[in-house]
């Protein structure tokens, strides 16, 4: 049987390396870091730090705008959220601490963004490594396209332009 950890053991573990981190780096340990980082581990989606900061805010938490974009580059450089461009100015992001390598559908019209592992592409990554002598140490792949959702629909009864 696959022993799987609760949320509160997750953010306890995470909290725990983030704090290393910090100490490490001479960064101050404050609690709007660890209230931000709780948020983004309670969290099952891709965000941007703008809807992060809104939702934040919406929920009360005495945050700034500045210290939610610092606190994700720290997280970022941490390996605790690993940040995403798909195709767009801007960027998203994804708790990264004890998820396995996936892979991403985005969609071009609402952004929507949809994952996916496929055992696959880690045959490909060790045989092309092998093949060509090379350490893969990681991999992105990102495929774009349209939803069949709702988003598909309202993209087909757009006007054409002329």
């Amino acid at each position: 049987m696959v022993e799987t950890k609760t949320t509160n053991e997750v953010f306890t573990e995470v909290k725990r390396i983030f704090t290393a981190f910090l100490e490490q780096q001479n960064q101050r340990k404050t609690p709007e870091r660890f209230a931000i980082l709780e948020e983004i581990y309670h969290r099952t989606d891709h965000f941007d730090a703008e809807a992060l900061y809104i939702h934040m805010k919406n929920q009360s938490y005495r945050v700034s705008r500045a210290t939610v974009y610092n606190t994700l580059e720290l997280l970022v450089h941490c390996d605790l959220v690993k940040r995403h461009q798909f195709g767009k100015n801007l960027a998203q992001y994804e708790k990264s601490f004890g998820f396995k390598q996936h892979d991403h559908l985005i969609c071009l019209d609402c952004g929507k963004v949809l994952e996916f592992c496929d055992p696959r592409i880690q045959q490909i990554k060790t045989m092309m490594g092998d093949l060509l002598h090379f350490k893969i140490a990681h991999h992105s792949l990102n495929l774009y396209g349209h939803c069949d959702s709702a988003c598909d629909k309202n993209r087909k009864n757009l006007p054409t332009s002329a």
